[in-house]
């Protein structure tokens, strides 16, 4: 379980290859590997990885094809930065909101509004994902749990403030950069009975 309070950021330090799997090498922001053992789950760009080694500073992580398939994590290079969350402990202050680690989708940033103190980022709306996507609901984004400001047939946004930007990648994102996508699980579940009880009733 995760918060989408991200740590800070990771940085890719090796990337290996085979036919359908990737082994990622991160070196992780100062203080995230306290008390790390292999076996623990770590929100790479919001998308729970489990951690295969340990060197040190520097982690490896195992990438099956759906992983490479379903996230952005397959257009990684060595040198990229990724958002960083340890997993949330019984215990733990949820400043987020509950998140699971499996990204549902990817959409691409069709958009920036920018101004001096504050940063609003629209995101193309992909179809499947319209009925979960609803105003000053929540949403993960590349790890980070966010309000959902507008919402429009094609489009939504976020609204970003400076602490969210020094601590993400989002300080660095651009128009067409990829982006994880996890809905929020609470909001599925109320969508997804809803849309069946009423085609139950309209089948009655």
């Amino acid at each position: 379980m995760f918060t989408g309070i991200v740590y800070g950021l990771g940085e890719i330090s090796a990337v290996t290859d085979f036919p359908h799997f990737r082994q990622l090498r991160v070196r992780l922001p100062a203080g995230a590997d306290q008390q790390l053992a292999i076996g623990a789950s770590i929100a790479n760009n919001g998308c729970c990885l489990t951690v295969t080694a340990i060197h040190s500073n520097e982690v490896s992580f195992d990438l099956m094809a759906e992983t490479l398939a379903t996230t952005n994590l397959g257009n990684l290079h060595s040198g990229d930065k990724v958002n960083i969350e340890r997993a949330a402990r019984f215990g733990d202050e949820i400043g987020g909101h509950v998140m699971s680690g499996h990204i549902i989708a990817t959409t691409a940033i069709s958009r920036i509004d920018a101004s001096d103190h504050n940063r609003t980022v629209w995101f193309r709306l992909p179809e499947t994902l319209k009925p979960y996507i609803l105003a000053k609901g929540f949403v993960g984004l590349d790890g980070c749990s966010l309000t959902i400001g507008q919402v429009s047939d094609s489009e939504f946004n976020v609204h970003l403030i400076p602490e969210t930007l020094n601590r993400t990648l989002f300080g660095q994102r651009q128009v067409g950069d990829i982006i994880n996508i996890e809905i929020d699980p609470q909001t599925q579940a109320v969508v997804d009975t809803v849309t069946r009880v009423l085609a139950q009733q309209g089948s009655a």
